[in-house]
């Protein structure tokens, strides 16, 4: 991401004078100074911190008012919203927020590039995938030392033959802006790449065709689609979804045939509940493709043999409110995961013939209420799972002749596991990932022959980094209705002590029955390092206890996701993790929806927050349906146009709540191209925070000018709002290296 603003040469320089004279400042602090003995170095150091601190922008109201259910609300920032994101005066506003932003952390610029070239200086920099064999070619990506993007490329037959390149983004990238190629998609004769291109971080892509065989692109181009494509087995035809141009919903499936224009495709499917997600796939033996319907509660698949890709596709079996299945083949066997009468999904079998017919499907697996079954594949003897049992991911492999079950061990007491890229049906071997808050992601192949895992490659960590510095725990934080909360802990052995004197950053997300694995990532050593204790609270909302933990987070639960991140704050530094004035939190997203209700119901139990692309405005945001995925989510918060729906979500919704109180010091970023959660609901939240807050704090505000929900495109320019968000807790708790 880039800002688009520019600061004053004089203020940058006038606040890197105070830093450059800052030991000779300590100096002479408490010393009698003569008016003969000061220099013009001291003179300018006690003007800069005899400065007024610079001034936030302060943004017009506009009152809106917004009548539902005999209830009145006035919103004087709705003014804020502009689709085409063009209003001059809304773009000045936000690039005055930047440069405020920019003056507040003004000081901390030498703490942001020194953690900035500690993250970056750990990362592998030509760092590459470990190559899988499909069709006569190895395939993998991998990184060149310094660039931004990866390069997708591939050898023929042996690891040692010659690289073919298939796509470079990093000749395709612009030096400055967003990119992204997503989606890349081989035609079954290995000769023609399809891939999706993004320009603006809005997830609307252009489909593009490159023969791999000379060299060269084709004309075809699909406008206006998501990166979610296939490929028919005859080379000739590939299924793709069109996006509606104002909820950006992929709701419509094309036929494309290659050498014809988009104009010609041919609509096979086009959703018309709008509460449904629509995605493409295949099975992993090449003979199904599948459309996938999808929403938060009710799930299925239509089908269609890949040989015949004229044919029309056919649904599986009927949706049903509150039903969920997906579908898996192991030769002419179809494997179901179903939730029908088992909240966890148990796993069932059938033909085509019986596709229809429930009461001929045949229990393979019963449910288990201690483990919920998130995944299956097929292959032609034995069956993966992948699960979650108490709290913990892990993969369960089934024979499929003998019925029996094998599963993968795990080495730590918190980590993920899970499947990766498996590309051969006959293959008796399963590649996975593995990953804990203190092992660094690592790609096994286990071989069910054997019994024994095959390290094939684990991402390196530069520098002096030895695992044996840090440690993991697993622990349960009692909520105030009873629950316990797991919480996945991490910490340096040598900076931390069970006193209540650390620092404590706490992560969450809880929404949609995303479930935040405890993953190592090598930035966070930098906390870690400084004496920080990371913690992930596991709260209600996701699946980690399975599926029920999921359901007591959402509509009329809610709460419960809330008041759980709050009790294990609680938790955490009555056990002496955390010292309870050094607390710092963090979320994205729904996260950032977490992050602004929690500090809405207890904000003196928080020294910072950070609250990236935030869901905060809940209400209005809902009750709008030309906004993107609003319809979709009705099922996960409720829809409020009925009453007790708009009641409840009025009760926690972050912009609503705002109250004339005392607030934690906040940064709050967003992306102005943002297709999730639209620029304008943090621009609004701030704004009417420093309307309504009686304190002090720092609040700040950072758009990404040119990037949407995922932040910045590079792998380095992300890490820059990283080292911001560090920096900002850092210098609040009075870390300044």
């Amino acid at each position: 991401m880039k800002y688009l603003l520019i600061l004053l040469s004089l203020m940058a320089l006038a606040f890197g004078l105070y830093y450059v004279n800052k030991n000779d400042q300590d100096k002479v602090v408490g010393t009698e100074i003569t008016s003969q003995s000061t220099t013009s170095e001291e003179v300018q150091v006690e003007t800069l911190a005899n400065a007024e601190p610079p001034k936030p922008p302060v943004a017009r109201k506009q009152p809106h008012e917004m009548v539902i259910h005999d209830h009145k609300r006035v919103d004087n920032y709705y003014w804020m919203r502009d689709d085409k994101r063009e209003d001059p005066e809304i773009l000045a506003h936000l690039e005055a927020e930047n440069a405020y932003k920019e003056k507040m952390l003004a000081h901390t610029e030498a703490l942001q590039k020194s953690l900035y070239d500690e993250i970056v200086s750990r990362i592998e920099k030509d760092n590459s995938s470990v190559p899988y064999f499909k069709d006569g070619y190895w395939y993998y990506s991998r990184y060149e030392k310094d660039k931004e993007y990866p390069i997708y490329a591939r050898k023929k037959e042996y690891l040692e033959a010659t690289e073919e390149v298939m796509v470079d983004v990093n000749v395709h990238a612009p030096e400055d802006g967003y990119f992204a190629i997503s989606g890349l998609q081989l035609s079954k004769n290995q000769n023609i790449l399809a891939y999706g291109e993004d320009q603006a971080g809005r997830r609307i892509y252009t489909i593009k065709f490159k023969d791999l065989s000379t060299g060269k692109m084709l004309e075809d181009e699909l406008s206006n689609s998501s990166s979610n494509i296939v490929w028919a087995n005859d080379n000739e035809y590939l299924f793709y979804l069109q996006k509606d141009p104002q909820t950006l919903l992929a709701d419509k499936v094309y036929r494309h045939k290659l050498g014809t224009p988009q104009s010609e495709d041919v609509l096979v499917y086009e959703e018309k509940n709008k509460q449904f997600y629509t995605g493409i796939g295949k099975s992993l033996d090449n003979s199904i493709l599948i459309i996938g319907h999808s929403s938060t509660d009710t799930k299925g698949m239509s089908f269609l043999n890949a040989n015949r890709p004229t044919d029309e596709f056919e649904l599986f079996y009927p949706l049903e409110k509150g039903h969920e299945y997906s579908i898996a083949n192991s030769g002419s066997d179809i494997y179901i995961r179903t939730n029908k009468d088992a909240q966890n999904f148990r796993l069932m079998k059938t033909t085509i013939e019986n596709k229809g017919d429930f009461s001929k499907w045949q229990q393979v697996i019963a449910h288990d209420e201690d483990t919920l079954i998130q995944g299956v594949g097929a292959f032609n003897n034995f069956i993966a799972l992948q699960e979650r049992n108490g709290g913990l991911s892990r993969i369960r492999l089934m024979d499929i002749e003998s019925g029996e079950f094998t599963t993968i061990p795990a080495q730590d007491q918190a980590y993920i596991m899970r499947l990766s890229t498996n590309v051969d049906p006959d293959t008796t071997k399963v590649r996975y990932y593995y990953s804990s808050l203190t092992t660094p992601g690592s790609t096994y192949d286990y071989d069910i022959e054997t019994g024994k895992s095959e390290l094939k490659k684990q991402d390196k960590v530069l520098g002096d980094f030895d695992a044996n510095d840090y440690a993991s725990e697993r622990i349960r934080v009692k909520a105030r209705d009873g629950k316990e909360v797991p919480v996945s802990i991490v910490y340096r052995k040598d900076q931390f002590k069970k006193d209540g004197t650390n620092p404590l950053y706490q992560y969450a997300y809880g929404s949609y029955g995303a479930t935040i694995d405890p993953s190592f990532r090598s930035s966070i050593l930098s906390l870690l390092d400084r004496g920080f204790v990371y913690a992930i609270a596991h709260i209600r909302g996701s699946q980690t206890l399975g599926r029920h933990w999921y359901e007591d987070g959402k509509m009329f639960n809610k709460i419960n996701t809330f008041t759980d991140f709050i009790d294990v704050t609680d938790g955490l530094v009555k056990q002496g993790y955390g010292a309870k004035d050094k607390v710092v939190i963090a979320g994205g997203s729904a996260g950032g929806l977490l992050m602004g209700a929690v500090i809405n119901m207890a904000p003196e139990k928080y020294k910072a927050v950070a609250s990236h692309v935030p869901f905060v405005d809940v209400v209005t945001t809902m009750l709008d349906e030309s906004i993107p995925l609003t319809t979709n989510e009705f099922d996960e918060w409720g829809n409020p146009k009925n009453k007790d729906s708009y009641d409840y979500m009025l009760s926690y919704s972050p912009y609503d709540q705002i109250e004339k109180k005392d607030y934690p010091h906040m940064l709050v970023t967003t992306g102005l191209h943002d297709s999730q959660v639209q620029y304008f609901e943090p621009m609004k939240w701030v704004a009417k925070l420093r309307e309504y807050k009686t304190d002090d704090n720092k609040l700040l505000f950072h758009t990404n000018m040119e990037a949407g929900h995922g932040g910045a495109s590079g792998r380095f320019k992300r890490i820059k709002q990283t080292a911001m968000e560090y920096a900002f807790f850092m210098d609040l708790l009075g870390i300044d290296k």
